[in-house]
């Protein structure tokens, strides 16, 4: 019997200790969100809407017997420490000093996005694509204006991986505001896939 005890408490206790092991991973869908806000304010609200349509959750829901229930509430218990929906900080007082830069320097960037200037890269950040289509008297202005983007935007990858306790995340977090800002781009801004130029 005390064997039995001591089963099922090691059993539970290795339940627990591997639910709590989940929160290292790395929270995509929650990185995605939050990327996705910061974007629509530095650049403004998207221009078209979202195709991804959610299944409403009425659609979801399961009717359980007694028994079923008490597992799953059991279950939930257990697990949603871990499971729980993540939220990333994107609030901190360094985030949003940064992301305020970012959205006044919007203005002065905008045309030279729409001329194909100035082109999205593969690793989240800008690039000077075409000096050609700047103005000879322009073109260290905005060679300037793409700099201090690329600081920002390098110091708030690695300020929201701070603000969350993970600055290992800097790496995933560029990744995926990489993908977000040429989702969010407005049709006709150019971006980097595979090495090569692309116009949306």
């Amino acid at each position: 019997m005390k064997f039995l005890r001591w089963l099922t408490g090691s059993a539970a206790g290795l339940m627990l200790v591997s639910c709590v092991t989940i929160n290292i991973y790395f929270p995509a869908a929650a990185a995605e969100k939050a990327a996705d806000r910061i974007i629509e304010d530095v650049w403004g609200p998207a221009s078209t809407e979202s195709n991804d349509k959610s299944m409403p959750e009425e659609q979801s829901s399961i009717k359980l017997n007694e028994r079923q229930h008490m597992a799953l509430t059991i279950l939930n218990w257990l697990v949603s420490p871990a499971s729980a929906e993540v939220n990333l900080n994107i609030s901190s007082p360094a985030v949003n000093a940064i992301q305020d830069k970012m959205k006044s320097r919007h203005a002065s960037l905008k045309p030279h996005y729409s001329s194909g200037a100035v082109g999205l890269t593969e690793d989240g950040l800008v690039t000077v694509r075409d000096a050609k289509a700047i103005a000879l008297k322009d073109r260290n202005k905005v060679k300037g204006l793409v700099a201090d983007e690329n600081k920002d935007r390098n110091a708030l990858y690695a300020e929201i991986a701070r603000a969350n306790g993970h600055p290992e995340w800097k790496a995933d977090i560029q990744a995926t505001f990489a993908r977000r800002w040429v989702s969010k781009a407005t049709s006709g801004w150019w971006f980097q896939s595979g090495g090569a130029w692309q116009q949306k």
